[in-house]
């Protein structure tokens, strides 16, 4: 069931939001050589409880950390641990917080030192599809209109899409209907109506779409062991236009 949210439940909705933005501002500042995706992790908590709020992800479903931590091949859900980062690794960090009983939702790659330009390309790529995704989106227009601009985008360029995981609704819980994938068909799907706040989140690879699940049951990477981004922003639209929540 798709939950439309009202304007002041959107207004609620902007401060957990923002809080995310802060995390991840702040992550960017940290993110250097030699820091542990487990440090990131503890800065994050620490943030995100130091604005009143609460890890959207610590707990849920049995997820031990308040980010998701992926480095260079892990496409998503990495757990943070105690290795410490290189000169050249890419890493991207997916944080959530919940505040007054709604969630904030996002997600950034980060280059590590001096990377490599086809690294670079990549996260820049993928941060463009998605802005590509909602280029003059409105309220009649179909959500398989944003995956078909993004999988165009990023395939016209080289990459590849992840089709394991897709973006949602958020709301009161983290993850709610409708599914957001980022490949499809234009002119399919839910029709977008005014009040729909939805999570968009390309994960994009630098070689072929596979992926495969780590034995620690959350860990996704790439078959091949080549790079994947990844790039999130929740956005609301009304009749007023979109409103991206969390920039």
């Amino acid at each position: 069931m798709i939950i439309l949210k009202t304007n002041n439940q959107i207004k609620i909705m902007r401060e957990a939001c923002q809080i995310v933005k802060e995390t991840l501002d702040l992550m960017e500042k940290s993110v250097r050589v030699g820091i542990t995706t487990k440090e990131l992790d503890k800065l994050a908590e620490d943030f995100i409880r130091s604005k009143g709020a609460l890890p959207s992800f610590k707990g849920y479903g049995g997820f031990p950390a308040t980010i998701c931590a992926s480095p260079n091949e892990q496409v998503v859900h990495g757990i943070p641990n105690n290795v410490p980062l290189k000169e050249g690794d890419i890493i991207s960090i997916d944080v959530g917080a919940e505040k007054h009983g709604y969630h904030g939702d996002a997600a950034r790659t980060f280059a590590v030192g001096k990377i490599d330009k086809s690294l670079q390309d990549l996260i820049d790529h993928t941060k463009q599809s998605f802005y590509e995704g909602i280029k003059g989106l409105k309220v009649g227009d179909h959500l398989g209109d944003i995956s078909y601009r993004i999988q165009k985008y990023v395939e016209d360029r080289g990459y590849s899409v992840v089709r394991e995981l897709v973006g949602h609704g958020v709301g009161k819980s983290l993850h709610e209907d409708p599914q957001v994938p980022n490949y499809g068909i234009k002119n399919t799907g839910f029709i977008i109506k005014s009040g729909l706040v939805i999570a968009i989140e390309p994960m994009i690879n630098l070689g072929k779409k596979e992926v495969v699940f780590e034995s620690d049951g959350w860990t996704c990477r790439t078959k091949d062991r080549k790079a994947s981004a990844h790039y999130e922003n929740m956005i609301a639209i009304t009749d007023e236009g979109i409103e991206i929540l969390t920039i």
